[in-house]
């Protein structure tokens, strides 16, 4: 290996480590602008409150826990 290879494992491994990070935490990257993931957040709750109880169970939330994010303002993660 020569040292340009060196420095791209390096730079690899730091962004490994980032991705590590973000996964840890529970909250995934959004791309985008700070106004886009707000929006994001503003529809995807508001598609949340729509659900019925048999789409809920499909996805692993409660009535309870559904209300709970979405009733969540969008500026809040």
């Amino acid at each position: 290996m020569n040292g340009l290879s060196d420095v791209r494992l390096t730079l690899r491994a730091v962004e490994l480590e980032r991705e590590h990070c973000a996964r840890v935490t529970g909250t995934p990257p959004m791309p985008g602008n700070r106004w886009s993931r707000f929006w994001m957040r503003l529809h995807t709750r508001r598609a949340l409150l729509a659900l019925d109880d048999r789409a809920l169970k499909d996805i692993g939330l409660s009535r309870a826990q559904a209300l709970e994010e979405g009733r969540k303002p969008f500026w809040k993660t």
